[in-house]
């Protein structure tokens, strides 16, 4: 598998996911700055999460006019994978790459703690290593993480199977008090229509290494490098 790790001006995590590729690959994925445009020789493009271009205007909104988000674009159109998380699935859905939008959390705070995810589809790449209704532990850090679309939007999501992650207790149930920034449906990663595009809110690559606190998120990059090997 070959990937490449988006850097736009306020990122943050992109340490954190070239860490879990090598971890998975035993080689580097390649940087790539976002005014860069030649994606070549790549599988899969990740936008790794933080504050790109600080968050003005809105959270993901200056970066999706970067110019290699055209590249992406048609990278996507190709058949190629790509994977967004926090920041990364902000941008994706300013970029209209996958549907609805990232709010500010219902409680109108910055949130940052473990949240429990429960894993709705696994025929995916990137759910493959899963159990369908597994549940695993991951972090989350973001102040604009409420998931919304529209009624006719999230209904087909359901009923596409493109919902990949919701919320949910350690026991499996979905609740309120799990749904931490109230995201409609408890939705925490949604699908492209073609299951090549991941966008998710929790931090999977903060869990594959026990020093950092678990593994539970090493199976997502297991599964890429499985699904995608060269």
């Amino acid at each position: 598998m070959r990937a490449g790790i988006t850097i736009f001006p306020g990122i943050n995590r992109e340490r954190d996911m070239a860490i879990a590729f090598r971890k998975v690959t035993g080689k580097p994925p390649r940087m790539l700055w976002h005014q860069e445009t030649d994606l070549s020789g790549l599988d899969l493009i990740v936008i790794p999460g933080g504050f790109s271009f600080g968050d003005y205007l809105r959270a993901g909104a200056m970066a999706a006019h970067s110019p290699i988000m055209g590249a992406i674009r048609r990278h996507a159109e190709r058949g190629g994978y790509v994977l967004g998380a926090c920041n990364g699935f902000q941008i994706l859905t300013e970029a209209g790459l996958l549907p609805g939008a990232l709010l500010r959390n219902a409680s109108l705070r910055f949130l940052s703690m473990d949240c429990h995810l429960r894993v709705e589809r696994t025929d995916t790449a990137f759910t493959g290593h899963y159990q369908r209704g597994q549940v695993f532990r991951a972090p989350l850090a973001h102040g604009d993480g409420n998931y919304f679309a529209d009624e006719a939007t999230l209904d087909r999501l359901e009923g596409e199977g493109l919902v990949a992650f919701r919320y949910a207790t350690g026991d499996g149930r979905l609740a309120p008090e799990a749904n931490l920034n109230g995201s409609a449906r408890a939705i925490a990663g949604i699908f492209s229509g073609n299951l090549r595009i991941l966008g998710l809110m929790p931090h999977a690559e903060d869990r594959v290494d026990p020093l950092a606190g678990g593994t539970d998120g090493l199976p997502l990059f297991e599964g890429l490098a499985a699904a995608l090997a060269a």
